[in-house]
């Protein structure tokens, strides 16, 4: 392989590129032509095959990147590292499920949540492996290769903007966006890539980002915007949307974004703390 062919590979677009476009390759390519057909086939029940095939998927997409990146970057993927796994997935999908919870609990005691029926646990299958492998691959593509990528070249402060707009882009498509929603949606995308400059690992923002997604769809609410994604509890809303949410969901509350500052303001000023935060290439030569 000749200098020149070295260096555009080694360019951190090119590798942003590469990784994500692999990645994204053998995942579809494994769901189309190797787990679909072959549960479908296997299974009648639909919702266990679309479980089994959704897990599958997690199992691929986390092989796929950690050989891949091995291979590429030559070096220990230390983001997968499973150091206090347990411990660290349970924590922080407590946390993002605690804000939510909060928030309803506020909503119930100000008398704008109520729960009509309870529609049982099967919401644990299918539907709530779909939401393991969607924040998974969010995670990957956006947190382990762009912005991995983006704040080792250009420092975590101008990959946290980038990643935040980044992030957001393909919500802003979702039914029923707002203004409030987009604001969300940046912030959800600064908080994500901050957890990961704090502890250099997709399991925190992954774990918090799948508690949270959980906690709407669990208390009865739309998930940014989904109407279709089925609930644990069937409940009513009946409220200022400002404080209740758009029909975006709950996360689209003022005191959902307002909490979710907070988490982001938490985890910046601990990355400074700890000196986690990555300087820009020019700072780093001075």
């Amino acid at each position: 392989m000749n200098r020149t062919l070295k260096r555009v590979i080694a360019f951190p677009i090119s590798k942003i590129i590469l990784g994500i476009g692999i990645c994204l390759l053998i995942l579809i390519g494994f769901q189309n032509y190797v787990s679909k057909p072959l549960f479908y086939f296997l299974i009648d029940s639909k919702p266990l095959a679309d479980t089994i095939i959704n897990y599958t998927s997690v199992a691929v997409l986390l092989f796929t990147y950690y050989y891949l990146f091995s291979f590429y970057e030559k070096r220990h993927i230390y983001e997968l590292s499973n150091k206090n796994i347990i411990k660290v997935l349970f924590g922080s999908f407590m946390l993002g499920f605690s804000i939510l919870s909060f928030v309803i609990l506020i909503l119930y005691f100000l008398g704008y949540y109520k729960v009509i029926q309870f529609s049982g646990f099967s919401y644990f299958l299918a539907p709530f492996s779909f939401l393991v492998i969607a924040a998974l691959i969010e995670e990957i593509l956006f947190r382990a290769i762009l912005y991995r990528i983006l704040e080792n070249w250009i420092g975590t402060y101008i990959a946290l903007i980038i990643l935040s707009i980044l992030f957001e882009l393909p919500h802003i498509f979702n039914d029923n966006v707002t203004a409030l929603s987009v604001i969300l949606g940046l912030l959800f995308g600064f908080a994500h890539g901050i957890m990961y400059t704090y502890t250099k690992r997709i399991w925190l923002p992954f774990a918090f980002h799948l508690g949270w997604n959980f906690a709407q769809p669990f208390y009865g609410s739309n998930l940014s915007g989904l109407e279709d994604v089925g609930s644990i509890l069937i409940a009513e809303f009946n409220g200022p949307e400002l404080i209740t949410g758009s029909i975006y969901g709950i996360e689209d509350s003022i005191l959902s974004i307002f909490l979710l500052l907070i988490i982001c303001i938490i985890f910046l000023r601990l990355s400074i703390k700890k000196n986690k935060i990555v300087k820009t290439s020019y700072q780093k030569t001075q």
